[in-house]
Formats: structure tokens, sequence, C-alpha cells
């Protein structure tokens, strides 16, 4: 009988049996199911299992946690089943079945617009500094006004607003063809086809009579010289065109004149299409939801749209839908000017983030939680909720709802008040520079009230113990019912004396983050155990630990570390690399090595990572935190491959 004979014939059992799963793969930490029926999976049984440390579901995959043993787990679990393993792509395209058509537009929308958020980001920074510099009034002149220096200042920072705004839909277009692994720099051109000077600009479409604006006249016919600036569904819709033409094409000209006719066929159709029938239609449809949102927002019952939305904003960043609201935010500035949606995104993520500062409160000295706390609340109050969410409201509940209520009154409030931002950006406190500064007073009210709800409401159901199952008052643990009962305490031994503790180093040039600012809810929730990541700036890695190898991936991403004192340390480079096969990775090392801490283990291709958007962290986690007494991060910030950055220390016998 093997290790895991046991587990893995239960865990087959335990996810609806072998008629349950379409597919099943493994990565270095974890199973990945795709389940026909999910709601077969006894998760609660799953979790008691020795072997497993925690599951989740994500993008139509269930995914189990085991830990440094997937590989040996995985292939027990495929000797007991039957079941031949598949390619990771396989099962991201079974998973697909799992999800709704509403899931599977919101996947398609996020992967879209992800890789457009830097300029988006820094667009809002600088259009927001613009409007302290041009709007905001001191002794009755604005900044512009009074000074040549920033008036020069002002002006050639629009030169990156427009940029990042204004031709929107070339960035739009570029990453739809990047998504769907068509010729990226067809659909740079579609994309600036749509924002051509040559073209009315749409923002003086409004003001220009019919009889006046340009077209092309093709003697049978006219079509109007209407530009899209910053409009997203056309954009989108043009997009998708020109992929599925290029792919139906390729299909059927031959190999040998597909460089001429596949571009020739796929590009000028599009473009006819994009300004005769998609780009009005999408105009259309776009300028439908942004005055249905503006309505609602507008309103006279705007203020139950606005408490709403701002309740319910945080539920959807935990469903992805959150994704959405950035089209619907582009388009609303594209048709008035600004938007009133994001100031209550703003707001949300400040009231996540004081949620969170009252649990740093209640539960003050205690050090390994605030390793999380302390940075999620950082993070929140800069626009950023995920880590506060998945690392601590959620996990008390309470906290997050507190978080919940208190958005909802902060978004009823700006409603009410007719807040508006002239810009997209950074959300959190920084959101504020979005906004028209004639509306700054009222907002600072909705940050107070985003604040102050939802620290004082997280306190008060706490000590109450509504929605409260897990936390602890004066070191009794609170039932759901309120009442009280005797905490459980665990203890943990190694079999013999191993008390030396254990120096971690950086394993790469870069920056030191706490593992709970990775992006990967595995780590971030400390899943596999506690340890930290290097954002590194350079490729050479090296050895985290002093100790020896015990596994290396089959796809080089991940690599298995035994110390002398009986702990076991992964290193995990990149997040979701193992989809690369490998390719990025040149490792000098095999299982069986002594290493010294920071010896070179090998290298890393960070252009190629960056080119496949995957996360470039280097992540250096202790997967047997039962034989851990104490873990200090020492070290954030930058540092050098070798520099010691934490300290581990075993439990004592």
């Amino acid at each position: 009988m093997g290790k895991y004979t046991e587990d893995a014939t239960q865990l087959l059992e335990l996810v609806g049996g072998k008629e349950n799963i379409a597919a099943v793969s493994h990565c270095a930490t974890r199973m990945r199911f795709v389940l026909n029926d999910e709601a077969k999976a006894d998760k609660e049984k799953i979790e008691q299992l020795p072997s497993v440390k925690g599951m989740f579901t994500n993008a139509g995959q269930f995914q189990v946690i085991i830990g440094n043993d997937v590989s040996t787990f995985y292939q027990e679990f495929s000797r007991i089943s039957g079941i031949e393993g598949v390619s990771k792509e396989a099962v991201k395209g079974a998973a697909k079945k799992n999800q709704n058509i509403v899931q599977r537009a919101v996947a398609v929308l996020a992967e879209i617009f992800t890789p457009l958020l830097p300029a988006i980001i820094i667009g809002g920074l600088i259009l927001g500094f613009r409007n302290v510099l041009g709007d905001i009034e001191f002794g009755g002149q604005t900044i512009v006004e009074m000074s040549t220096f920033w008036a020069g200042v002002n002006d050639f920072l629009w030169l990156i607003g427009e940029a990042v705004f204004h031709f929107l839909p070339v960035g739009i277009v570029w990453s739809i063809t990047k998504k769907m692994g068509t010729t990226q720099i067809l659909g740079i051109v579609l994309g600036i086809t749509l924002v051509s000077p040559q073209l009315l600009n749409a923002y003086a479409v409004a003001g220009t009579a019919a009889a006046d604006i340009p077209v092309w006249d093709f003697g049978f016919a006219t079509i109007e010289k209407i530009g899209y600036q910053a409009q997203v569904i056309p954009a989108m819709l043009a997009g998708f065109m020109l992929v599925y033409l290029e792919r139906f094409f390729r299909r059927v000209i031959p190999e040998v004149v597909s460089m001429i006719f596949v571009p020739l066929f796929s590009l000028v159709p599009t473009v006819l299409a994009a300004h005769l029938i998609l780009g009005p239609i999408g105009w259309t449809i776009g300028s439908w939801i942004s005055n249905a949102v503006n309505m609602g927002l507008t309103s006279s019952v705007s203020w139950l749209f606005g408490a709403l939305f701002g309740f319910l904003y945080a539920p959807l960043v935990i469903t992805g839908l959150h994704h959405t609201t950035l089209a619907i935010d582009s388009q609303l500035i594209a048709d008035f000017g600004t938007t009133n949606l994001w100031p209550m995104i703003a707001l949300s993520n400040i009231a996540q983030g004081s949620a969170v500062l009252a649990v740093i409160f209640l539960h003050k000295g205690n050090k390994q939680e605030e390793q999380i706390s302390i940075p999620a609340t950082i993070s929140c109050y800069l626009g950023v909720t995920e880590p506060a969410m998945f690392g601590i409201n959620l996990k008390y509940l309470y906290p997050f709802v507190a978080a919940m209520i208190g958005s909802g009154i902060a978004g009823l409030f700006v409603t009410l008040m007719g807040v508006r931002a002239n810009a997209i950006g950074v959300g959190g406190i920084p959101g504020i520079l979005s906004i028209r500064p004639q509306d700054w007073g009222a907002f600072a009210i909705g940050m107070a009230i985003a604040v102050a709800v939802p620290f004082f409401l997280t306190m008060f159901f706490r000590r109450t113990g509504i929605l409260n199952k897990i936390d602890r008052v004066d070191s009794v643990a609170v039932a759901a019912s309120g009442a009280a009962s005797e905490p459980t305490v665990t203890t943990f031994q190694l079999n013999d004396e191993k008390t030396s503790e254990a120096e971690l180093v950086a394993p790469a040039d870069g920056e030191v983050i706490p593992i709970t600012e990775v992006p990967d809810p595995v780590f971030s929730q400390k899943m596999m155990g506690d340890g930290f990541a290097v954002r590194p700036t350079s490729g050479q890695v090296v050895s985290p630990v002093s100790g020896q190898i015990i596994s290396i991936f089959d796809t080089k991403h991940a690599i298995g570390f035994k110390l002398a004192n009986g702990l076991e340390i992964l290193l995990h480079m990149g997040i979701d690399t193992v989809d690369l096969g490998g390719t990025p990775f040149t490792l000098s090392v095999q299982p069986g090595d002594n290493l010294e801490a920071g010896q070179k283990l090998g290298s890393i291709d960070l252009s190629a990572l960056q080119a496949a958007e995957k996360g470039t962290d280097l992540i250096v986690v202790i997967t047997n935190m039962d034989q851990v007494e104490e873990f200090n991060l020492m070290r954030k910030g930058q540092a050098t491959a070798g520099q010691n950055v934490a300290i581990a220390i075993p439990t004592k016998h």
C-alpha cells in the first residue's frame, strides 16, 4: 500500500467517483479537477483528509491543495481511479464547460482589460493631477493660470492622458488579438483606424450638424467619417470580427500565399464593417448601457441604486464580475465626460481596509496575523482589496459584512450628493484625485463614512457575536449564537530534538514582499504554509536555504528542499507558470544536490513570463508549518540575491 493510497481512494469517492471526473491534472501544489457536477463533491469531508491542505474553485476547476508531494499523490490517485491525466490546457478547456455564459463573458472581459490596467491606472492618476492643476482655484485663479511652468506641465501630461483614454480602442483591439492568438499588429492597425485624426473626433459628433459630418463618398453610397475615441463596445465588436475572419481565412487559404491574403481579407472587410455597421451598433449599445446606469444614479431613487451598488461591489470582486464596471465606467466618461460609478468603487476599497483595521485593533499582539492584516489594510487604502478580503475579512465573515454595509452607506451618500469622477485610475484613498474638484468635499465625507462605519461595525459584530463563528473575545471562542465555548489548543512537536533556526534568503534580486501579497490564493491565504516572495529584477535564481533538493517539478517551475532541522521548503517560480512547460527556466541542479543558501540554482527568462502574462513572483514557502514554532519576515523591500530576509524556528521536542 502506497503512502497516499487511503487518502487517494477516499478523495476519488468524495469528488463523486470516476464518472463525475471530466478531467484531472496537477501542478506543483494542487490537484486540478474538472467535475461534471461539483455539487456531488463532499467538500467538508475532503477538507478533513490528512493530505489535504485546502481547496477552492476557480475558472471551472475544482482545486485540491496537497503540497510538495502532489506528484506522488497524483500517481497514486491515477492508479486507483484508472484515469489518465491530461494537459493543463486540456483541463482549462474542459473547465469552460462548467462555466455559464455570464461567467465566460466575464472571464473574457477580464482577460481583455487586465493587460490594459497599468495604462489605465497611470492615465487616471495623470488626469487626477491635471484636475488639481487646471480646475481648483486659489484666490480666483487656477494653478495653470498663475504659473507658466505648471501650465506647461498640464499641457504635456495631456499627451499621456489622451494616449490612454482617447486611444483606448487601440489597446482593446490589440488585447483581443493577443488573447485569441491572432496577429497582434493587425489588431493595432484596426484600432488606429477607429481613432485616426482623419475622422471626426467622437467627442465632437454631438456638436456637429449632420450636414457637416465628413463622409467617404463612393458614388452610390456614403459612409460617415466618425471616430470612436474612448468607445469600448465598437472596439470589442471590431476586434472579435477581425479575430474570427483571420481564423477562418487561415484555414481556407493555402499557406504559400497566406501572408498576403489572410491579412487582406481579414483587415479590409473588418475596417469597412467597423465604420458601416459595428461602430454605430456598438456606439448605440454603449450609450444604452451608460444612459441606464447614469439614469439609475441620477433618478429619484438614485439613493437606492447607490446603496445597492456600494453594498454589492465587494461580492462582485469575489465573482470577478467587477471587471464589467471598467467597461461601463469608460463608456460613461465617453458619453458624459464623467462617471458616477467610480467614486463608489474607490469607497468600497476603503471600507474593506477599514474593516481589517478594526481586526488589527481587536487582535492587537497577534504577530502572525498582523503579517497579513497590516499589508492588506495598506493595499485596500491604495485600491487593491483581494488580500484583505481573502486573507482576513472572508475568513471571519463579520468584517466583510461590516465593510459591505459601510460601503453601501457611503455609496448612498455620494450618489445623493451627485459626486462624479473625471477619470478612472487608482481606487482607495488616492481615488480622490479622480473626483471632480467641486465634489471633493462630499467625497471626503463619503471617505469618512467608509472608514468609520466598517471600523465600528466590525467591533460591534465581534463583541456581540453577530456573524461571528470562529473569532475570539477575551480568549474565548464565540459561536454563531453568541454563546462562548472553550478554545481548542493544538500543539505540534518534532519526533526528535531539532531546535536550530533556519535562515531564508532572497532567491533573486528584487523586492521582498509578505506571502499575503502574492496574487494566488493558495499562497496568499497560507494554504501551503507561511513564507515570503520576491518580485525579481533579474533572472538569476539562487537557493533560498541551505539544504538538500528533494524534488524538481517536471516543468522546472518548482523546487522542493529539506533542511537538516526537518523543515521543508518550496521555491515556486512565477504564478501559473506550470502552463509554460518549463521553457522559461534553466536549472543547473538536480534532486539529491546539497546546496548552501545563496548558491546558484539557474535562471528565468523574465521577459518570456511577462509575454505570457504570468506573474514573476518567486515564492518561498514552508510546507510543514506543523513543525514550525515561529516564522519571522525580517526584511521587506529591495534585497539582493542571497541576502537574509527571514528566520524559521522549528518546534522543540
